[in-house]
């Protein structure tokens, strides 16, 4: 087994673009600030906190005397659920203007997730009842809404990434074409073979469109409640590339590994699996970096 100091310096400099740290409906482990103080542990250079429910930059400007003495910063999005108006165009360009890096679009709205979790199976109970309804992105005809171009010229005007969120890969691939001849460069397929269903053949076609292929720690880790075995992940990554793929941590949840643990035992299980260290580097530090925006 690779020795955990090795890795720990091997994973010095990385980013998580997927933390469910809290507040947050859905009981959280650990708050913003809690992530914050997690991530120096790496030496993190950033993470990106994400919620179904609301757009987290409010969450951060109300925590900057709590984030002020972290050396890795906090970054937020929003993803359109039914919770913040579905594609709404006005509360993208708020978040966004406001310091947000990230647009996820539909996640547990979305049609693909209600009908892979009926009635919301396989989620957790929010603390509190929160009315949720589908959103779709597409008009009668198969055109995709008006608003949607609306918040892919603001993701474009700040340079944010944009996520496919929980739609199936069909709807993704239309949003990135449209995202694509826009000038959009930081797309991101969250999770393909979780909720989302894309095969490795679907993922090339969103790669060619510039997109980037998102797996979490959380599914693989090996002491986690992991969902699959780390030699999946690393068949995944040789067949889309290291150069395209990220692994972000999707961790935050009540009774769930601290995403600093799952990343140290998920990349020794990577390197242990024969993943060179070049290429670890590139799916947990480099890629994530250039899609929070930290090298512009």
């Amino acid at each position: 087994m690779s020795d955990s100091l090795a890795v720990t310096r091997l994973l010095n400099g990385c980013v998580d673009l997927h933390c469910h740290s809290g507040p947050n409906p859905f009981p959280r482990r650990f708050d913003h600030v809690e992530a914050a103080k997690d991530a120096e542990r790496l030496g993190m250079r950033g993470v990106l906190v994400k919620s179904h429910h609301h757009n987290t930059v409010m969450d951060l400007l109300a925590m900057t005397d709590q984030l002020a003495g972290s050396s890795t910063p906090v970054f937020g999005g929003i993803a359109l659920n039914s919770q913040v108006g579905g594609i709404n165009p006005g509360a993208v360009a708020m978040c966004l203007r406001m310091g947000g890096r990230a647009v996820w679009f539909p996640t547990f709205s979305s049609g693909r997730h209600i009908d892979c979790h009926p009635e919301g199976s396989g989620f957790p109970t929010a603390t509190v009842e929160v009315p949720s309804s589908r959103v779709d992105i597409h008009q009668e005809n198969g055109e995709l809404v008006p608003e949607v171009f609306e918040v892919l010229d603001l993701i474009e005007e700040s340079n944010a990434m944009l996520s496919g969120g929980h739609m199936e890969a069909a709807s993704i691939k239309q949003l990135f074409t449209e995202a694509e001849a826009k000038g959009i460069s930081k797309m991101v397929i969250n999770h393909p073979n979780f909720v989302i269903g894309a095969e490795p053949d679907q993922c090339r076609e969103l790669v060619a469109l510039g997109a980037y292929v998102e797996h979490e720690a959380g599914m693989y880790d090996p002491e986690g409640s992991k969902k699959w075995d780390p030699a999946l992940l690393l068949d995944w990554i040789e067949q889309i590339g290291p150069e395209r793929t990220v692994i972000a941590s999707d961790l935050g949840q009540d009774g769930r590994p601290m995403p600093v643990d799952a990343f140290i035992r998920v990349a020794t299980a990577l390197l242990d699996l024969g993943l060179d260290e070049k290429s670890l580097r590139q799916v947990f530090c480099d890629n994530p970096a250039f899609l929070l925006g930290l090298d512009d």
